[in-house]
């Protein structure tokens, strides 16, 4: 789940030992076995809040609690976003995914007192060719936003290697939200901005463990908060597209902390 690039925060960054980050492992496996399950409901016809129940149930039957549930008065288990919606949508027995459309699945469970976090865009049927490249792309992007999260560089070198990849496409990135640091908390500092320059922001250290998410749009990059208070969409009304995987920045480059063992591609 992204973070307001204006909301209040602590403002310490909180160094994980290597021990933690193994303890966060569990957490990460977990969000990543839920939201791979949930990509393959996305199909034609399905609810939104249907995929809330089975994330729910999922994560309470594998010994987690469903991170988002409760946060900041949010009623779901997961958040679902479809088409223009970028983040935040909540689940709703009426919303009902259509052939087509392409859907932000954005989930995370807390396991031990850890909390783990990440997100995908599926398509739901045959989407047309523009919002599968922006898919493509979107993924790049986290790629190569991860592929920077390296000791000595800066939180600008994460921002300007996503912006690069989207700008390059002709794609917007949304700059009112961003990525964040996690660990006990959903939202640790630092903020992760996906745009900048590099060399500029805060030092990357070792220990730092972050949520890095892409929220890239086929048009704008200005947003709108719809009247819940939480369901954020472009301004055009263009589709959007959001990935998100939590990632430990190590001695030894960055390890991948949301993830399924074998399922999952290495860091380049």
């Amino acid at each position: 789940m992204c973070i307001s690039f204006w909301m209040e925060r602590v403002l310490a960054v909180i160094i994980k030992s290597p021990a933690e980050i193994e303890a966060m492992k569990e957490a990460g496996r977990l969000s990543a076995a839920v939201l791979r399950e949930v990509g393959a409901r996305c199909v034609p016809g399905v609810s939104t809040l249907e995929l809330d129940e089975f994330a729910e149930d999922y994560i309470r039957s594998n010994g987690g609690i469903p991170t988002f549930k409760g946060y900041g008065g949010f009623p779901g288990s997961l958040c679902a976003s479809i088409n223009e919606q970028i983040v935040h949508g909540i689940p709703s027995s009426s919303v009902k995914l259509r052939s087509g459309d392409i859907v932000s699945i954005d989930i995370g469970a807390t396991v031990d007192g850890w909390a783990g976090d990440n997100a995908w865009t599926y398509a739901v049927g045959k989407v047309d060719p523009k919002k599968k490249r922006l898919l493509e792309v979107t993924e790049k992007c986290l790629w190569a936003g991860i592929s920077a999260a390296r000791v000595g560089n800066r939180l600008g070198d994460i921002g300007h290697a996503v912006q690069s990849v989207a700008k390059a496409a002709g794609f917007g990135v949304v700059r009112d939200y961003t990525g964040h640091g996690i660990g006990r908390d959903m939202h640790e500092d630092p903020q992760v901005p996906n745009y900048g320059f590099r060399h500029t922001g805060m030092k990357l250290e070792e220990g730092m463990v972050l949520a890095i998410e892409p929220m890239i749009t086929m048009g704008t990059h200005k947003t709108h908060v719809m009247r819940d208070g939480w369901l954020v969409v472009t301004q055009d009304g263009l589709p959007s597209a959001h990935f998100e995987k939590t990632v430990a920045i190590t001695a030894d480059g960055p390890i991948l902390v949301s993830v399924e063992p074998g399922r999952d591609r290495p860091v380049n």
